[in-house]
């Protein structure tokens, strides 16, 4: 099949420096309301990935992401937020990028081009087959994930990516590749737009959907949640306040104590 490299296509806009700020959000807006539908496209291959996630996690298992860039940037955004939502360990979903964490904040030239660098990466954190791995990149040609990933697939590694093009070198080498065709950028080839907004929410149903699968979730609150500042600790009082029907000081002693809402309900439930 041939490889459309749909990411580099001309935007569907010209002489965007004559439009008005007003103009330029319109038109930005414009082009962001067409993603979710990219995405809501693309649930059928988010699902099968996410099943292997949920088996491998249960099973002592592990979730990387592994890009260059904003697709890097993203994955360690999604893989930061677990633990203090979830409640999971940090060495449960990682995030790496090429160039190192140096890279998350100011580029690091040439470092996505690396063919080595990506598997050596992985390699400091004792990947196994038991692990998912899974690519990130807009266009689908990063050579540092490419290459990663086809060294994880000789290894027995699972393998997925998130690309937005269609076919692209990247999807030929992933087990399980997810493609989210978002069409032109606003500017023309600027995959930090609306490539980069697929990739979050993707990354947004990966994390979510596994982590409620591996009974992270009770009703629609988040129970493991780390009580790590006021904010937190007050839901995690309301939560209690709700689910056992009790008054906000006693809530507040029962979070004092058991240090977490799930254990807290329990607890309370047992009768201690």
């Amino acid at each position: 099949m041939t490889f459309i490299k749909t990411t580099e296509q001309d935007s569907n806009y010209d002489h965007l420096e004559k439009m008005t700020v007003f103009e330029l959000l319109d038109h930005i807006n414009a082009e962001d309301h067409t993603v979710p539908a990219a995405v809501k496209r693309a649930i059928p291959q988010i699902e099968p990935l996410i099943a292997q996630i949920i088996i491998r996690l249960k099973n002592g298992g592990r979730l990387f992401y592994i890009g260059a860039g904003t697709s890097g940037r993203l994955g360690i955004l999604d893989a930061s937020e677990c633990p203090p939502t979830f409640g999971v360990a940090h060495d449960v979903v990682i995030g790496l990028i090429a160039g190192g964490d140096h890279a998350i904040r100011k580029a690091v030239e040439f470092a996505e081009d690396s063919k080595e660098q990506g598997w050596k990466d992985l390699l400091k954190h004792n990947v196994n087959s038991k692990d998912v791995v899974i690519g990130i990149a807009a266009s689908g040609t990063t050579p540092y994930v490419i290459a990663t990933l086809e060294k994880c697939n000789v290894n027995q590694i699972i393998t997925g990516c998130i690309s937005c093009n269609q076919n692209s070198p990247l999807s030929k080498v992933s087990q399980f590749p997810i493609e989210v065709i978002v069409g032109p950028e606003f500017i023309t080839g600027s995959s930090r737009m609306k490539a980069g907004t697929a990739q979050k929410l993707v990354l947004n149903m990966i994390s979510t959907a596994t982590m409620i699968q591996l009974d992270k979730v009770k009703g629609n609150k988040m129970v493991d949640m780390q009580l790590s500042n006021d904010k937190l600790v007050d839901r995690g009082i309301k939560m209690l306040m709700s689910e056992l029907n009790i008054n906000y000081e006693t809530a507040e002693h029962l979070l004092s104590t058991y240090k977490n809402v799930r254990t807290a309900i329990q607890n309370y439930k047992d009768g201690n």
